[in-house]
């Protein structure tokens, strides 16, 4: 990920979960928060209610890699945490990729400009 630092400190997660904005999906939760440091910053939390290590490691793997794919549209600036919301069944690459890109919009982080742009060239 090119202009994306980690967040890996449990105050910096603490501080998006109260003073942040979110937006919960069917399998994903969204908390973003304007920073001061001009960059993007990740978060990717997985509770031990989803599954054993194997399922956790692969629905942060499927986040990662659809939040790398959207990573030029999105905003600079802001905190971004991404909650894997436990469920039956493994969520689908696709389904995921689908509901990052929904997300995002709901909370304004996304650029739908570049988007098009993209799109139509």
């Amino acid at each position: 990920m090119k202009n994306t630092v980690p967040i890996k400190r449990n105050t910096e997660f603490l501080r998006l979960y109260k003073k942040g904005k979110f937006y919960a999906g069917r399998n994903i939760v969204l908390y973003v928060m304007k920073n001061r440091f001009g960059i993007n910053r990740l978060g990717i939390t997985v509770g031990k209610k989803f599954g054993k290590s194997v399922k956790r490691n692969r629905i942060k793997r499927h986040i990662r890699e659809s939040y790398r794919f959207y990573e030029e549209f999105i905003k600079n600036g802001y905190d971004l945490v991404f909650v894997a919301r436990s469920s039956e069944q493994m969520p689908a690459f696709l389904d995921i990729k689908k509901e990052m890109k929904f997300l995002l919009k709901k909370l304004e982080v996304f650029e739908q400009e570049k988007w098009c742009c993209l799109k139509d060239g």
